[in-house]
């Protein structure tokens, strides 16, 4: 049984590592990239994405989505991810061509054309999911489930309390927790736990083509210390794959859209408020030894 997703993603050196990892699994069905402003402006999030389907020479549509949030105003992660947004690797320029349908439109279609439930795999700012959901309720019913990178309990890459991805378009993770579907926050609290260790970079350039691309982009990543970098919206696709190694709890997740604490995921860890109703998985804790192992053994079996 393979896992059908669809990604909305807004790469970014993390997010070409994911869509890497969804398109070579032999267990993920990526049936469509969907692009949003986030890390950079959008047409550049749609380039690289395009430039990762070319480079594994695949077919998977591209459709380019929201070129800025709902309400609040747009700031980019360019200190982070460089202008291009995947500095360091040179791609292929014979880039196929984006979907002529908006990201919307896209996402409404291969969701209802499809046979089988969906799992929502959103990497980036929640902008294109949420007017997803506003534009075509109907969706949501044939939504399994969204396992999206994003949040935090009790601290923030962007500001002190907010994650880069929520703070971006705070609005619509609002609405996107309040759809009603299952959800699974994989957010900071795990993301920086599993950060792929230095050792492991600077191996990937001998494993293969892939291998080298990865590494030639990820030495330019802005999120990196002493131990590691974080490979933040990679563990969306390890949690698809080994669940097992991610340890999460349920609970009740609100999102704040205003004020200095804008972005926050608040998690009602006690249970105290909501009547007792959970909204989503919170991942908690990780097995980062498995995740580095996992992220290595995924570009090793990569044959172009």
């Amino acid at each position: 049984m393979t896992i059908k997703i669809l990604m909305d993603t807004d790469p970014g050196i993390d997010d070409a590592a994911a869509l890497t990892m969804a398109i070579n699994d032999p267990k993920i069905d990526l049936k469509l990239i969907t692009t949003v402003a986030g890390n950079v402006t959008v047409d550049k999030t749609t380039k690289n994405a395009l430039k990762i389907v070319r480079f594994f020479n695949q077919d998977i549509p591209v459709a380019a989505g929201a070129e800025q949030p709902l309400f609040k105003d747009f700031e980019d992660a360019a200190r982070i991810h460089g202008e291009s947004g995947m500095p360091g690797y040179d791609f292929p320029t014979d880039l196929p061509k984006p979907l002529h349908k908006t990201a919307v439109e896209a996402l409404h279609d291969e969701i209802m054309a499809s046979s089988d439930p969906i799992t929502l795999v959103p990497t980036g700012s929640y902008t294109n999911i949420a007017l997803l959901f506003s534009e075509y309720p109907e969706v949501k019913s044939h939504i399994d489930r969204i396992v999206a990178m994003g949040g935090a309990l009790g601290m923030g890459n962007m500001t002190s309390a907010a994650e880069f991805n929520v703070f971006t378009d705070p609005d619509a993770a609002a609405i996107v927790y309040k759809s009603g579907i299952p959800i699974v926050m994989v957010g900071l609290d795990i993301t920086m736990k599993a950060l792929l260790t230095n050792e492991n970079i600077e191996k990937l350039q001998h494993l293969n083509e892939a291998g080298q691309m990865l590494h030639d982009i990820i030495i330019n990543d802005g999120d990196h210390n002493e131990k590691g970098s974080a490979m933040h919206d990679v563990n969306t696709i390890f949690y698809l794959l080994h669940p097992e190694a991610i340890t999460t709890k349920d609970m009740w997740v609100d999102v704040i859209t205003q004020g200095p604490a804008i972005g926050e995921t608040v998690g009602d860890i006690r249970g105290a408020y909501h009547d007792g109703k959970t909204n989503a998985k919170v991942s908690v804790d990780i097995d980062a030894d498995a995740f580095n192992d996992w992220f290595m053994e995924e570009v090793k079996n990569i044959k172009m």
